[in-house]
């Protein structure tokens, strides 16, 4: 398992908490440690998915990612 934090930008509400946790949930291989404003920290399995797309999925759900770590 790899640890990823993932920095996001737009989320202003616990309805965006949600949203965001909501979304990287469905994929597949990926356990959410903790979603806050402005960042989620997860862990994901590299074979099921990869960092890019799990930073595509939360911006197409509104919220762009502005960086990883």
């Amino acid at each position: 398992m790899t640890k990823l934090t993932l920095n996001i930008s737009g989320m202003t509400c616990p309805h965006c908490i949600a949203s965001v946790s909501r979304t990287l949930k469905s994929i597949a291989g990926v356990t959410v440690n903790d979603v806050q404003l402005g960042s989620a920290t997860i862990e994901f399995d590299d074979a099921k998915t990869t960092a890019a797309a799990l930073s595509k999925a939360v911006t197409d759900e509104g919220y762009p990612v502005i960086g990883t770590h």
